[in-house]
C-alpha cells in the first residue's frame, strides 16, 4: 500500500464491501502499515467514515449522472471522490485529479476517463443543490433516505421509535445526529481512578466520563492500565442505573449475563467494589471473554466466566443485581459503526428478538425475590426494546422505570434501558 490516505480510504472500503470487517478496528491496522499519522491519518479516517456514512447520498448523486452497472472498485473510487467534492474541503479539481490517479493505481487506466467525466459532473452542484435537485417530487421519508444517508427501513423503524417517545419531529435531527461523528468520551472507573486524573472536559450526564478533544486515549496511562477507558456516556448510565436501584436486604451478588466487550462489566465491577459486592461477568463467546478479561484487569476479584446466558450454571435467585445488556441491531450507534446500516436488514430482528427475550427470562430467573434486573441495548426499536420487556409478565417481574438517551438530545449513542423488579 502507497502512504497516500486516499489508498488507504480505498482499501477500507474494499474491506468492507468483502470481507464484511468493522472500520474501528481495521482502519488503525490500515494507516500504520501505510505509515500515516498526523492530518495524513485524519483525512484518511474522514474520507473512510464520511464515505460509508453517506453512501446513500452519493449514490443517488452517481446515479443520477451514471445509467448503468458499475464495478464496485469503481463505486468506491467514486464515492471517495464525491465525498471530497461534497463532503470535504478539497478543491474540486484536486479531487477529481486525486480519484483518476487513485483508480488507475488501484483498477487500471481504463476506467479513469469515466471517473474523471463523473466526478467532474459531480463538482458542477454544491451538496445543497444535489438535495434540492434529487428530493424533489420524492415521498417524505424517500427525501429522508437520500438527505441522510440511512437505508429506508431504518428511517421506518426509528420514526416508529421516536414516536413511542412523542418525539416524532425530531426524525430528521436524528438522522443528522447519526451522520456527525462523536468525539472520544472516557469513564473514570470509580474507585479506581479519578475523573480529573483524565484529560479533557467533563461530561454532560454521567460524573465519571470526560470528553476528549482529540488525542491518543490509548497513550493516557489510567487507559493503559484499565482505571480507566473509553465508553461513551450512554453506556455509563446504563451501568450507573442499575447500580442506583434502590435494594432492601443483601446486595453482595451481581451478575452482567452479556458482558463483551466489558465496558459495562468495569464499570459495574468497580462500582461493586465499593460496595463490597462481586460481580460475575459472562460472555458466550471465548475471544469476547478474552476482551472482557482485558477490560477488567485492574478488578481481579471480578469473576469471568462464559457460558450461554440462558444455560449457565447459575442457581436460580442467587443475583441481587443482574444486567442483560442484549445482543441487538445497534442502529443506537450508526455514528461510530458507519458501516453497520448497510449490513442490517429487518431479518435480524427474527434471530435477535427470540434470543432476547430468552436471556431476559433467564436473567429475571437468576434474581432474588425483590432484586433487580437491567434490560439494555444500544438500539431504539421497539422489537427489541420494550415489546421484549413487555414480554415478561408482571406476576414474575415489576417493570418500574425505563430510560433512554439519544444522539441528538443527549450527545449519547440511542441508549435503552428498563429496571424491572423480581416479584
Amino acid at each position: 500500500m502507497t502512504s497516500d490516505p486516499r489508498d488507504v480510504a480505498f482499501a477500507a472500503l474494499a474491506a468492507v464491501r468483502e470481507q464484511d470487517a468493522y472500520v474501528n478496528l481495521l482502519l488503525p491496522k490500515l494507516l500504520r502499515e501505510a505509515g500515516l499519522s498526523g492530518r495524513d491519518a485524519a483525512f484518511a479516517t474522514e474520507l473512510t467514515h464520511g464515505s460509508i456514512r453517506w453512501q446513500a447520498t452519493y449514490d443517488a448523486v452517481i446515479e443520477r449522472l451514471v445509467n448503468r452497472p458499475l464495478d464496485p472498485g469503481v463505486s468506491d473510487v467514486l464515492r471517495l471522490g464525491a465525498h471530497q467534492i461534497l463532503g470535504m474541503r478539497v478543491p474540486d479539481h484536486a479531487a477529481v485529479s486525486t480519484s483518476v490517479s487513485l483508480v488507475r493505481r488501484q483498477i487500471g487506466h481504463k476506467p479513469a476517463g469515466f471517473v474523471n467525466a463523473v466526478l467532474r459532473k459531480v463538482a458542477a452542484r454544491d451538496l445543497d443543490a444535489w438535495m434540492e435537485l434529487l428530493t424533489e417530487g420524492r415521498s417524505e421519508d424517500d427525501a429522508l433516505v437520500v438527505r441522510y444517508s440511512h437505508p429506508a427501513w431504518i428511517v421506518r423503524v426509528l420514526r416508529r421509535s421516536l414516536r413511542l417517545a412523542d418525539a416524532a419531529e425530531e426524525l430528521p435531527e436524528l438522522l443528522a445526529a447519526d451522520n456527525v461523528a462523536p468525539k472520544v468520551t472516557l469513564v473514570a472507573r470509580p474507585g479506581l481512578c479519578e475523573p480529573d486524573e483524565l484529560p479533557g472536559d467533563p461530561g454532560r450526564l454521567s460524573p465519571w466520563a470526560r470528553i476528549l478533544d482529540g488525542g491518543d486515549p490509548g497513550e493516557i496511562p489510567a487507559v493503559l492500565d484499565g482505571r480507566a477507558a473509553v465508553q461513551d456516556e450512554g453506556s455509563q448510565l446504563v451501568a450507573k442505573a442499575l447500580a442506583d436501584a434502590p435494594l432492601d436486604g443483601p446486595d453482595a451478588a451481581w451478575l452482567d449475563l452479556c458482558a463483551g466487550p466489558g465496558g459495562k462489566a468495569a464499570l459495574l465491577g468497580a462500582l461493586a467494589a465499593q460496595r463490597g459486592a462481586r460481580l460475575t461477568a459472562n460472555e458466550v463467546q471465548k475471544h469476547r471473554a478474552k476482551l472482557v478479561r482485558q477490560s477488567l484487569r485492574a478488578l481481579p476479584e471480578v469473576e469471568v466466566t462464559s457460558h450461554d446466558g440462558r444455560e449457565g450454571p447459575w442457581q436460580a435467585g442467587t443475583f441481587d443485581r443482574v444486567l442483560v445488556d442484549a445482543p441487538c441491531t445497534g442502529l443506537g450507534a450508526l455514528r461510530r459503526r458507519p458501516e453497520s446500516r448497510w449490513r442490517r436488514g429487518l431479518a435480524d430482528l427474527d434471530e435477535l428478538v427470540p434470543l432476547q427475550r430468552a436471556l431476559l427470562r433467564r436473567a429475571v430467573e437468576l434474581t432474588r425475590s425483590g432484586g433487580v434486573i437491567a434490560y439494555a441495548t444500544c438500539s431504539p426499536v421497539p422489537e427489541e426494546t420494550l415489546e421484549v420487556v413487555e414480554s415478561v409478565g408482571p406476576g414474575v417481574a415489576v417493570l418500574e422505570r425505563v430510560e433512554r438517551w439519544w444522539p441528538h438530545r443527549d450527545g449519547t449513542d440511542a441508549m435503552f434501558v428498563a429496571l424491572l423488579r423480581r416479584r
